[in-house]
């Protein structure tokens, strides 16, 4: 079912949005397997930029919040199967869709009141959220909430940068008018 106004299911998908889509989703795991090359000292254990965000935010701009969960479930997956390992695959999991949600939320319902910045940062927080989740559900142990303060700290200034790279490339894919602005 096709909801044009409501950003959320899409199935006549074009040949051209599938090649896209695709390209989308390879982007976000090459972005995702230089995210983990990068090592951000903050105290945190596995702390990361978040450079996929840019493909979920790109993609929540000019496809359906369908498309974009199943780029993120393939960034997970992929990214799993051959750089992490078994237990990041949870942490991806919960990270990616909960900042994917409200992404998808943000732009749906509040997109007038928020730039792309203030929507990437809090895909950002969601993301880290999302992550402290599921750690907290793994471990059992809700002393993991303890690093909150960092990771909304790190949350603002990642998702800063995601909104920013963000912006630059929802306007030059405007200016080439390949897909329908939602």
């Amino acid at each position: 079912m096709y909801l044009k106004n409501k950003m959320l299911l899409k199935r006549n998908v074009s040949f051209k949005e599938v090649v896209f889509l695709s390209i989308l989703a390879v982007q976000a795991i090459v972005l995702s397997a230089l995210d983990n090359q990068l090592h951000i000292p903050a105290g945190v254990p596995g702390m990361e930029i978040g450079l996929s965000n840019i493909i979920t935010l790109v993609s929540l701009v000019f496809f359906s919040f369908y498309n974009t969960l199943l780029i993120v479930l393939i960034r997970c997956v992929s990214v799993t199967l051959f750089i992490n390992g078994q237990v990041m695959f949870i942490f991806s999991l919960f990270g990616g869709i909960l900042s994917t949600v409200i992404m998808w939320f943000m732009l749906r319902f509040a997109r007038n009141l928020f730039s792309y910045v203030g929507i990437g940062i809090a895909g950002s927080i969601a993301h880290n959220l999302g992550q402290i989740l599921a750690a907290c559900l793994i471990i059992s142990d809700l002393s993991l909430v303890s690093y909150l303060p960092v990771i909304l700290t790190s949350g603002i200034l990642t998702g800063s940068c995601i909104g920013i790279c963000s912006t630059l490339i929802v306007k030059l894919l405007k200016k080439f008018n390949l897909f329908e602005y939602k």
